[in-house]
């Protein structure tokens, strides 16, 4: 366990994948929007890969509330989310997908719905009554179809869990984290799924303002081959908690440990 060193009441994990066009501007207005909340944060831009010039881009960004990571090897969306997790010193940790199309102006009130429910963890939803959206017709479809069977496979009362904001309780995260297996898109799923099988139930939606321009990572390549790899590791999540038991405290022992993703625990 490492002792906390400098207090955060808020981390935000930026996961970047060839982003090297936007990254400095969407960079410069998350600052912006986090700049106007009361409470200290700090920005974790990863970089998942070392395939174009993301890193440089990010780095004309000089703040003292900005981190630049990453590592050489793309390893997915849910990897670095986590990776970017692990280096957090926020009381509450989350993260936003790069590309602007969800505002990060949303962090506020997302802030604010911890505050009001007591959450244990707030979850940005195009579904949401409140949210302003404009999106493909097609994909709300294949997102309200996706949520009927994530329903019905983890019993979670949600209408959106694929929104690319997310905000979780330190402390559900230190006992989530070291239980996932999930490197790229459905590990929103296995994070909700596995902190609801812990007992951790004050999950609760928040509105978000979200205009689709493909730009983000969670919809870099192929699309129809993220859709078919979402399906079968949302599946897979699903063999391991109910037939394996593996997220399990009695499975413990069978957790596979990565030291780049060993999720500090906060002392004091």
């Amino acid at each position: 366990m490492n002792r906390r060193t400098s207090h955060k009441v808020l981390s935000i994990i930026i996961p970047v994948y060839l982003q090297e066009r936007s990254i400095e501007k969407n960079l410069r207005f998350v600052l912006v929007e986090l700049s106007r909340l009361s409470v200290p944060f700090e920005v974790i831009v990863v970089i998942d890969g070392e395939g174009d010039n993301s890193a440089r881009e990010a780095k004309k960004v000089h703040s003292h509330n900005v981190r630049v990571v990453g590592y050489k090897t793309n390893h997915g969306k849910g990897y670095a989310v986590r990776y970017g997790m692990a280096k957090s010193l926020g009381d509450i940790v989350g993260f936003l997908d790069a590309g602007n199309d969800i505002s990060a102006d949303v962090i506020s009130m997302m802030l604010e719905h911890f505050k009001w429910y007591r959450a244990d963890i707030i979850v940005g939803s195009k579904r949401h009554p409140a949210s302003k959206i404009q999106y493909p017709f097609a994909r709300k479809l294949m997102s309200i179809g996706y949520q009927v069977f994530v329903r019905l496979l983890f019993g979670l009362n949600l209408r959106d869990t694929q929104a690319g904001v997310k905000l979780y309780k330190r402390v559900v995260l230190e006992d989530v984290l070291p239980r996932l297996l999930v490197k790229q898109f459905a590990f929103d799923i296995e994070i909700l799924a596995v902190a609801y099988r812990l007992g951790y139930r004050r999950i609760y939606e928040a509105p978000i303002e979200l205009e689709f321009t493909g730009a983000s990572s969670i919809t870099s390549g192929n699309f129809w081959r993220i859709i078919l790899r979402t399906l079968w590791d949302t599946m897979a999540v699903f063999y391991r908690m109910r037939i394996r038991k593996y997220y399990d405290n009695t499975s413990k022992r069978n957790w596979i440990f990565d030291s780049e993703l060993n999720f500090r625990v906060n002392i004091g």
